[in-house]
């Protein structure tokens, strides 16, 4: 990866192949001409941390050095093959010479030189068969390493490569993060087509109601009305709110959401949400309740945090029964952080539900959102470094807690 898919000198995070200006690398003299960040071995810019190499090429060299050894066995091993063969074979031409001159010889007895000379040359065999068989198995890896990669590129992101038994650890990491590599892809492929299947059935919904209601006006059977108008006036709002979703839930996943930090009392943004909710939950016969003792200020983006609290609360709201509370609660951790909990008197999530409530397009049965509401909220947190998770009691309701990290100074 190369710097320009890392973060920009702004913080933010850029998805693969955007970048940051080259010409902005030239700002950081004080590292070596690359950003803090890169400098002292941060992250990439979707966050997955780099590994450590340590000391230069630590790892890297000695991966060299094994493979130094290696040749270095076998250039010992040809020179004392062809040595010692050839010592053999005179010493046994010398031999037959002299038998075939009728020269006297006496018993077959090697001299000191010709008995190193046949030690060397079995030694010389058996490491050139042991460097055979490394670098068999090593060809062997790399050669399906280069076939996975084919298939790969043929569109399979299922396969993998067996990792080798024995070999330098330099190839071993580069079959793991070839496997890693292939189960990201695999998983974002099925997340994409997932994604376009969910994007579509929502969509669907709306698009029908504007096209039959339209080509009802066209053909006479409703007149061009106030009342046969203002439905598609809706319809066309939760067209644009959907799509407006998606973009925030897509700039979140991708670490690119902007956020407009500032500092926020929590407590009041709270009693916002309340009011705001008052009126839809009295219909609904659902109370709504804030409590927010004395918090410190929080260097947040109001407005997307504003946004989380709406899509939590509203939530909440459309589960609870009728005479329910949802109560919403802020306190302050002792590690300075601050928690805010939304919690109703509904049935609680479905346990089949309970591990996907922060998954796009996952709701309950009789849910009428788009399901993206809490992915949302979870994207938004996760983008100010905070956390936030779900539970449900065995009797019925429902707790969403998320964690807001103190402000830095």
């Amino acid at each position: 990866m190369t710097g320009e898919d890392e973060r920009r000198p702004d913080g933010n995070a850029e998805p693969p192949g955007a970048g940051w200006r080259r010409a902005d690398r030239g700002r950081w003299g004080a590292t070596g001409g690359v950003p803090p960040w890169v400098a002292s071995g941060g992250g990439w810019w979707d966050g997955s941390p780099r590994r450590s190499r340590g000391p230069w090429g630590a790892r890297r060299r000695g991966g060299f050095r094994r493979f130094g050894c290696l040749f270095a066995l076998v250039g010992l091993g040809l020179a004392a093959l062809v040595v010692s063969g050839a010592s053999v074979v005179l010493h046994l031409l010398g031999r037959l010479l002299a038998y075939l001159t009728g020269t006297p010889t006496g018993p077959l007895e090697l001299d000191p030189a010709a008995a190193v000379s046949v030690v060397l040359f079995v030694v010389a065999i058996g490491a050139l068969a042991v460097a055979a068989r490394r670098l068999g198995g090593f060809t062997r890896t790399l050669d399906d390493l280069a076939d996975a990669a084919d298939r790969v590129e043929g569109g399979d992101y299922g396969v993998r490569v067996a990792p080798p038994l024995r070999g330098p650890r330099g190839l071993r990491n580069l079959v793991t993060g070839f496997n890693t590599m292939t189960a990201r892809l695999e998983a974002d492929e099925r997340q994409r087509r997932s994604l376009l299947a969910d994007v579509s059935h929502e969509l669907r919904t709306p698009l029908s109601v504007v096209q039959g209601t339209l080509e009802a006006i066209l053909d006479g059977v409703y007149p061009a009305d106030a009342a046969h108008l203002q439905p598609l006036v809706d319809e066309t709002l939760v067209l644009a709110r959907l799509v407006e979703d998606l973009r925030t839930l897509a700039l979140a996943e991708a670490g690119t959401l902007a956020l407009h930090r500032e500092p926020t009392d929590i407590g009041l943004l709270l009693g916002d949400v309340a009011a705001a909710f008052g009126s839809t939950a009295a219909e609904a016969g659902v109370t709504v309740t804030a409590t927010a003792p004395d918090l410190p200020m929080l260097d947040v983006d109001p407005v997307r945090i504003r946004q989380v609290l709406d899509n939590v609360v509203a939530n909440a709201v459309r589960h609870s029964p009728a005479g329910g509370t949802v109560a919403i609660e802020a306190r302050r951790q002792p590690n300075g952080e601050v928690a805010v909990e939304v919690r109703d008197e509904g049935a609680g999530i479905p346990p089949d539900l309970r591990d996907h409530v922060f998954d796009r397009f996952v709701k309950s049965p009789d849910s009428r959102g788009s399901g993206l509401g809490l992915a949302i909220a979870r994207g938004i947190v996760e983008a100010h470094g905070g956390r936030i998770e779900a539970t449900s009691g065995s009797s019925g309701g429902t707790t969403l807690r998320f964690h807001l990290p103190r402000s830095k100074g």
